[in-house]
C-alpha cells in the first residue's frame, strides 16, 4: 500500500518495534517522522527531531508513543499536528478515549492500539478500540495487519483485561519458560540445556498452535495418551483447577492495574483543566 505520512511522537521500545514492524512489512521509511528527543538514531530514511515539524497538519496518522504521564505536557505540542484529516493512535495505557477525544477534540478518528513488542516480527496480538470509520477504519486496518493480528473490540472497558492478556501477557510466557526451565534443573538437567530447551519447546508448540485447525485445548488432548507421561504432567496441572485460578489470578490483577492506571489518568487530565 501508498504509506501515509506517519507522525510520531516518542519511540520507546514499544514505539520502536512498531516502526521496525511497519519498515520490515515494506513501509516507506521517508514516510515517517519521529519526534523524540532522546532517541539516539533512527532506522535508514526515517526522520528524526528533537521538536516537531514546522509543517503542522502535514501527517495523515499521528502516533503517541510516550508514557501516558507525559499525555498534558506533551499535548500542547501535538495539537497543531491534529486536524479532521488525521487518524490518531495511541498505545498510551490507561488513556480512555474519553480523554483523549478531550484532548484532541480536532481528530478525525481516534483509535487506542495495545499491542506488545512482538510488532517488530509482524507477530503482535493487537488489540483496537476507537471511533475510526469509513477510509480510517480500513487505513487503521491495512497499518495494524503488518503488525500481527488485530482485533476491534466491542467495549472500550475489554481494554484493561486485553491490555493484561495481549499487551502484558509475554512476560507471563516468559516467567512460564523460565519456570519449566528452573524445574527441570532443579530435577537435575544442566540449566543452560534446560534453558535451550525449554525455549525451544515453547517455540515450536506455540508455531504449532498457530497453524493448527485445533484449538489448544484440544491439542493438549491429542498429545496425552490416556496414563501416559503427558497425562501425568496434565493432570498434575488440572488438579483442583490451580493452572486456570493461577491465570485468573494473574490476569485480575494486571486488568485491575490497568484500570487503576485508566482513573489515575483521567484524575490527571482533570487537575490540569
Amino acid at each position: 500500500m501508498t504509506t501515509p505520512a506517519i507522525l510520531q511522537f516518542g519511540c520507546g521500545n514499544m514505539g520502536g518495534a512498531m516502526l521496525a514492524g511497519w519498515l520490515a512489512d515494506g513501509l516507506d521509511p521517508q514516510a515517517f517522522t519521529i519526534v523524540d528527543p532522546y532517541l539516539e538514531s533512527a532506522p535508514a530514511g526515517v526522520r528524526l527531531l528533537r521538536q516537531p515539524p514546522q509543517d503542522e497538519g502535514s501527517a495523515h496518522v499521528v502516533l503517541l508513543g510516550f508514557k501516558p504521564q507525559q499525555l498534558t505536557e506533551a499535548a500542547t505540542m501535538v495539537r497543531p499536528h491534529i486536524g479532521s484529516h488525521t487518524l490518531l493512535l495511541s498505545i498510551l495505557a490507561g488513556v480512555d478515549m474519553a480523554t483523549l477525544r478531550r484532548t484532541f477534540p480536532a481528530a478525525g478518528a481516534i483509535v487506542r492500539v495495545m499491542p506488545n513488542l512482538a510488532a517488530a516480527l509482524g507477530k503482535s496480538p493487537i488489540a483496537l478500540v476507537g471511533d475510526a470509520t469509513g477510509d480510517m477504519q480500513a487505513l487503521t486496518d491495512r497499518l495494524m495487519g503488518s503488525l500481527g493480528q488485530a482485533e476491534w473490540l466491542a467495549h472500550e472497558e475489554q481494554m484493561d483485561l486485553v491490555t493484561a492478556l495481549a499487551g502484558s501477557g509475554p512476560a507471563f510466557v516468559y516467567r512460564f519458560i523460565d519456570a519449566l526451565a528452573s524445574g527441570a534443573a532443579a530435577l537435575g538437567l544442566d540449566r543452560a540445556q534446560a534453558d535451550r530447551l525449554a525455549l525451544a519447546m515453547v517455540e515450536g508448540a506455540a508455531a504449532l498452535a498457530a497453524a493448527s485447525p485445533y484449538a489448544p485445548a484440544e491439542l493438549a488432548h491429542r498429545v496425552a495418551s490416556p496414563g501416559g507421561v503427558t497425562q501425568v504432567g496434565i493432570d498434575v496441572l488440572d488438579a483442583d483447577d490451580r493452572l486456570l485460578r493461577l491465570m485468573q489470578d494473574t490476569l485480575r490483577g494486571a486488568r485491575d492495574r490497568s484500570a487503576e492506571m485508566t482513573a489515575e489518568s483521567r484524575a490527571r487530565m482533570t487537575e490540569s483543566g
